[in-house]
């Protein structure tokens, strides 16, 4: 046995490296990649938000939005009006308006 391990020809010394680069790659185009494309739509979504559509935040309560700032979003609920961080809308929720027919 000890004969088969000495015969045995050593690796590169760079083919570790290519592996873990190769492992990288595999990573990046299934996992990092589309996260980033995820974040990209919900950004754009939250953007394209206006008075008038009805969303659903993260937390799952539905509403209609009455007006926008910066950085929150005042919506009308149900049992009054509530406002939230603009964050919070889930780019998942219902359609905005212009969609809705």
């Amino acid at each position: 046995m000890l004969n088969i391990l000495l015969q045995a020809e050593a690796t590169e010394p760079g083919f570790p490296w290519i592996l873990f680069l190769g492992m990288f790659i595999i990573m990046y185009f299934f996992m990092i990649r589309p996260q980033m494309k995820r974040q990209r739509e919900a950004k754009e979504f939250r953007e394209a938000i206006s008075k008038g559509d009805t969303v659903v935040t993260i937390g799952g309560v539905h509403g209609k939005i009455i007006s926008i700032s910066d950085l929150t979003v005042v919506l009308e609920v149900e049992s009054g009006k509530i406002r939230v961080s603009k964050s919070a809308i889930s780019p998942t929720g219902y359609p905005m308006s212009d969609e809705v027919k």
